[in-house]
């Protein structure tokens, strides 16, 4: 199966106009936004765990990248709140679950083959830091090889300036509302720009960002695989 899976074209879904698919996995559903492979894929999903329920104890054999969108998350590891950032690395396994329900931002197979970093963040505990851009702040999550993944947060009126990413962008809208030149993109926005595009963007009310960039076209366990 292949989804938006020609990476030099620009990709933008409104995911709150889109249909959960339900899963194998009884109480599991996901709105797919890109994909290669079947069951086992280079993907990138919205993942909606029902209250109580779970998949059965798996492998990662190209890692998991999970941002906690609502609800609670869980495995063996522990409980994850709305806003923590887990990456689950290449051969290792858990068995996630849910007992409020949750909704999940998730990346498969998307390792680069020599990133091993095994994180649990909260980002609601982490401190923000001044952004280069008037009114805009930015909170780290994980940087490996010129890949960068992270939240941005932006100011009602400010903007973010044309910027040229090599390695492309990708970035979901949290909160808020994002516009560029072309349309507007409130939350539950998901966004793909292909390397060496330019998308100078602003937020008349504000928005939080998660965005991750130089990624596309990447080495990754997929491609190793």
């Amino acid at each position: 199966m292949e989804l938006n899976a020609d990476f030099a074209r620009r990709v933008v879904i409104d995911t709150r106009a889109q249909a959960w698919q339900d899963s194998p996995q009884a109480g599991v559903q996901r709105i797919p936004l890109d994909r290669q492979g079947e069951e086992v894929a280079r993907a990138t999903s919205l993942v909606r765990f029902a209250p109580g329920s779970h998949f059965p104890a798996h492998d990662h054999g190209g890692g998991e990248e999970i941002f906690v969108l609502d609800g609670v998350f869980s495995d063996e590891s522990g409980d994850y709140p709305a806003g923590s950032y887990l990456r689950n690395p290449p051969g290792s396994r858990h068995t996630p679950a849910s007992l409020p329900g949750c909704t999940l931002l998730v990346k498969l197979w998307q390792f680069a083959p020599d990133d091993h970093a095994q994180l649990r963040l909260n980002s609601r505990a982490l401190p923000w830091q001044a952004d280069e851009a008037q009114g805009v702040a930015v909170l780290p999550l994980h940087e490996h090889g010129g890949v960068r993944t992270r939240l941005l947060r932006l100011a009602p009126g400010s903007a973010l300036p044309a910027q040229c990413w090599p390695g492309g962008e990708e970035l979901l809208v949290l909160e808020g509302a994002l516009a560029d030149e072309t349309a507007d993109y409130p939350a539950g926005s998901w966004l793909r720009n292909p390397p060496d595009s330019v998308w100078p963007r602003h937020s008349s009310t504000g928005a939080v960002l998660f965005v991750k960039t130089g990624h596309i076209g990447a080495p990754t366990c997929w491609d190793a695989r």
